[in-house]
């Protein structure tokens, strides 16, 4: 079976992958197929659902994963590019970059775990630790190509305002902005949630996108990526801002990743293949208590609380088996073939559960990581908790690869014009 399925993977699809490539749920297939609009194939030897490329290729997100040059946009590049990075954290998007070839000047971080973490991993790299309002930027004005970093989203005040600069004191997005100012870099690059684009309706961007301007930046239209499809096995979505200075736009314009050429799943993240040489190596992780075990362990592969039977969906959801929508994180196991759930920062959390596909036990440390694509090798400080925190807040590191290969792309054609 399995020999089977590898053999096909490029020309036929799961109905779990391909609920992943399209973002619909697998109960929308189904109906699709009960209706004609996607009928789904089957396997005459054991009745196994799948999906030919063919009938793909007429979807948007198909087309997307279909004409892949993730292997393209790996070019020698003879010129040294420099970053400097705020709220760096565990270093995943650090690592992207540099693994892109954008060498690091200054990574700024207040969690002294992360800190910590950064300097055991690269004791050369230039960190300074606390509130990034109290660093001085202005030593790095026209020394710097690119600032980036994932500024936490707050809410701004509007009440007779005039959404610009000012608007936003006292919040982090002003002290990336402020950071702008004092570097006067060639490109700025962030990261957010998704949940950004429709914060406070909308305004919170629209701010974002004045103040840009603003600064003299010209922005490219924001673009929510979805980590898994660029080698990342799991369904972490991120939104990404990239401008570029306004007396480098003559004849630019920005390239967005190509996505690699498949859908990874948990499977390649913890077990020996095509994105690591060996299996997860064992490392510390929480635990369950004892009747929350019990229970997890009645539910499949993929599956959650509804899997249960209805005694136990009772006692496990308590006031929430009564309430509206779908909760489909509680009691959440996951499965081998379809890439993890959006890791939260902490895997036991009872809202946002992510059970191993196999044990009753919640992800440890190094499955975690694994998952967001850091290299084994890569050690994190700090508590227990304090390593989950760091993990579930990183920008994973192959989508950060991705994208820093389109901003080196976008800096080596500002150099040749």
């Amino acid at each position: 079976m399995l020999a089977w399925l590898l053999k096909m993977i490029k020309e036929q699809f799961s109905l779990s992958e391909v609920a992943d490539i399209l973002g619909v749920s697998k109960e929308t297939l189904r109906r699709w197929d009960t209706a004609g609009k996607l009928a789904s194939q089957r396997n005459d030897e054991n009745n196994y659902r799948f999906y030919k490329k063919e009938q793909l290729k007429n979807f948007e997100q198909a087309q997307f994963l279909f004409k892949s040059k993730w292997s393209d946009e790996i070019k020698n590049c003879n010129n040294v590019y420099t970053v400097l990075e705020l709220f760096a954290g565990a270093g995943g998007m650090a690592l992207g970059l540099e693994k892109a070839g954008l060498k690091s000047v200054l990574l700024n971080e207040i969690d002294s775990h992360a800190c910590k973490t950064l300097r055991k991993n690269r004791p050369e790299w230039n960190v300074v630790e606390g509130d990034v309002s109290k660093v001085d930027f202005t030593p790095y004005k026209n020394k710097v190509d690119v600032l980036a970093g994932g500024f936490p989203c707050q809410a701004f005040s509007y009440a007779g305002k005039k959404l610009g600069f000012e608007d936003t004191r006292g919040t982090l997005f002003f002290e990336f902005a402020r950071a702008v100012k004092e570097i006067n870099p060639k490109i700025l690059l962030a990261e957010n949630v998704r949940g950004l684009l429709n914060h406070d309706d909308g305004r919170t961007l629209e701010t974002i996108k004045n103040i840009i301007s603003e600064l003299g930046y010209k922005l490219f239209e924001p673009r929510v990526l979805k980590a898994m499809f660029y080698k990342v096995p799991q369904k972490r979505e991120r939104l990404i801002l990239v401008a570029v200075r306004n007396d480098l736009t003559d004849g630019i314009d920005f390239e967005w990743p190509s996505s690699y050429n498949k859908v990874l799943t948990l499977k390649d993240a913890l077990k020996k293949g095509e994105l690591y040489d060996t299996d997860v190596p064992e490392s510390e992780g929480q635990k369950y208590p004892k009747r929350k075990s019990e229970i997890l362990s009645m539910v499949p592969p993929g599956g959650y609380w509804r899997d249960l039977p209805e005694d136990i969906q009772k006692e496990y959801m308590l006031k929430s088996y009564y309430l509206g929508g779908g909760k489909t994180g509680m009691a959440r196991r996951l499965s081998w073939d379809e890439p993890s759930l959006t890791l939260t920062c902490a895997p036991a959390q009872k809202q946002t559960e992510r059970c191993h596909p196999e044990e009753t036990r919640p992800l440890t440390v190094r499955e975690y990581s694994r998952i967001q694509t850091f290299p084994d090798n890569w050690i994190f400080e700090g508590s227990m908790s304090a390593k989950y925190k760091q993990i579930g807040n990183a920008v994973p590191v192959n989508l950060a690869f991705a994208i820093g290969k389109s901003i080196v792309n976008l800096l080596e054609k500002i150099n040749k014009i």
